[in-house]
């Protein structure tokens, strides 16, 4: 058997991280397997369809790395098909013209609901007479069209993740609505039905999916049967869950793929967190994972079934394996957008030669990318803010007067390297007869404002190379003292 499997998002809002979770099992289950990942956008909800939600659908999977072999495909390309299908199972008697009012239909869910009854419709058009269809139509009624559920019918499959399944008609909330009238008889078509025309059509092998769609995949299978059609096999994957263990949602904060880069994760940190949601590898200890080397493991039999909860923690930490672990190349070219975005400018001799230097020395701690922004601010002003242990540190006795032998030392060797400005630090603690510490710590107040950051000397050598070393130390020296 070839495996064809798809993601069918709904252009009615962002790529959703549990979207892109399920997108990430389908693409790695077809390349374990080599087969087939398909893209379907199921944009037959016209009024909430956007145009603007379709790109951000697209640009997020791009982004992620799931590239995908056949599509887009766009349902509302593809209603003549869905017309015909609905044509076949009228023919067959398997479908009827329901011409129910709203007012009928909501009289019916408050008497359940007095009854304490589950929702359901009462299949009372099931059996009308053409007589009986020609009143209503003279009433100028409109119709939906419903595909019949038979309630003693027990619908079961295996499913890849929960294994053996089973549910009666009878849950299935009566006879169901497959699509809308139009005025030339057979109008839009709803979810369950299109899915299954568009999965017959495109050989759909495998349908990955969340969990919540299980009740819609008993549907679903007597509509496969109903056209004489192979099911496909399921795989249902659990939801991605909050902190208290209900269904992550917008309440949640951020959801949206592209919230996510906002933040400042890499695509590779958060699609590797992604793998991880739901599924483990056979070695328990290995979490670092590439989309291709997860492909390569990737398995029903070690997916859960109970719901994964997002952990912040651990997609930080995996975040920042990748960034640790990228070339200074790439990682500036990931930065620049947050700089700019902060409103640094890249001029005064801040050119890739010194972004690399840059980026050399903060690029150990970061955790997200839009941690660069804070860390490496006092690089892209011209003046610093004292902290209060800056201005402490600065107002110590014999600070002003290490201040001042390095300023005079630096007017006689402005270009600095690495050995000359140790060569400076040894000469002032010599000349000046005090320890190095007192040193270190006041030059770093001046140059930084605080006594805690990066790398003093690589720090020092940057500020210098674009000029605000000497205009920080004299600073220093006039202002806190």
């Amino acid at each position: 058997m070839t495996v064809r499997v798809r993601i069918a998002p709904s252009p009615t809002g962002n790529l959703h991280i549990g979207t892109a979770r399920t997108a990430v099992f389908n693409w790695l289950f077809a390349r374990h397997q080599g087969g087939k990942f398909i893209l379907r956008i199921e944009d037959t909800d016209i009024e909430r369809s956007r145009p603007e939600y379709t790109e951000n659908i697209l640009e997020g999977l791009r982004w992620l790395g799931l590239t995908w072999d056949e599509g887009p495909f766009f349902q509302s390309q593809r209603l003549d098909i869905y017309k015909q299908a609905v044509k076949n199972l009228l023919d067959k008697q398997l479908a009827y013209r329901c011409y129910t009012t709203s007012e009928e239909l909501e009289a019916l869910r408050e008497g359940q609901k007095a009854r304490n009854e589950a929702p359901r419709y009462d299949n009372r058009h099931r059996n009308l007479t053409p007589s009986q269809q020609a009143a209503f139509e003279a009433e100028g009624r409109s119709f939906v069209i419903r595909f019949k559920i038979e309630d003693d019918r027990e619908i079961v499959w295996n499913d890849l993740v929960r294994g053996n399944m089973s549910w009666q008609g009878s849950d299935l909330g009566g006879d169901m609505v497959i699509a809308r009238a139009a005025e030339d008889g057979i109008g839009q078509p709803l979810y369950n039905f299109a899915v299954v025309v568009d999965d017959m059509d495109m050989q759909i092998s495998h349908v990955i999916r969340g969990e919540d769609h299980i009740a819609n995949t008993a549907k679903q299978i007597l509509l496969y049967e109903a056209f004489g059609a192979k099911v496909p096999l399921f795989a249902h994957t659990p939801l991605i869950l909050n902190v208290d263990g209900r269904k992550l949602s917008k309440r949640d904060g951020v959801t949206s793929i592209f919230d996510f880069k906002q933040m400042g994760f890499t695509p590779e940190g958060l699609v590797n967190y992604m793998t991880l949601l739901g599924w483990s590898a056979p070695d328990s200890t290995q979490e670092i994972f590439t989309l291709e080397t997860a492909a390569k493991e990737f398995g029903f039999e070690r997916v859960n079934k109970a719901g994964a909860k997002f952990d912040w923690d651990k997609l930080d930490w995996l975040n920042s394996q990748y960034i640790h672990g990228m070339q200074v190349d790439k990682l500036i070219d990931l930065l620049i957008p947050f700089w700019e975005a902060a409103g640094y400018k890249f001029d005064g001799g801040r050119d890739r030669s010194w972004l690399e230097q840059l980026v050399t020395l903060i690029s150990q701690s970061l955790t997200r990318l839009v941690d660069a922004v804070a860390q490496s601010q006092l690089f892209f002003s011209n003046t610093v803010e004292f902290s209060e242990e800056g201005s402490t540190q600065l107002k110590q006795e014999g600070s002003t007067a290490v201040l001042e032998a390095i300023v005079t030392a630096l007017e006689n060797q402005p270009q600095l390297s690495e050995a000359s400005a140790q060569d400076i630090i040894k000469q002032v603690v010599k000349e000046q007869k005090v320890k190095k510490g007192l040193v270190m710590r006041s030059l770093r107040a001046a140059l930084t404002g605080d006594i805690h950051g990066p790398d003093l000397i690589q720090s020092w050598l940057l500020l210098n190379q674009i000029g605000l070393d000497l205009p920080r130390l004299s600073r220093a020296i006039t202002e806190v003292n």
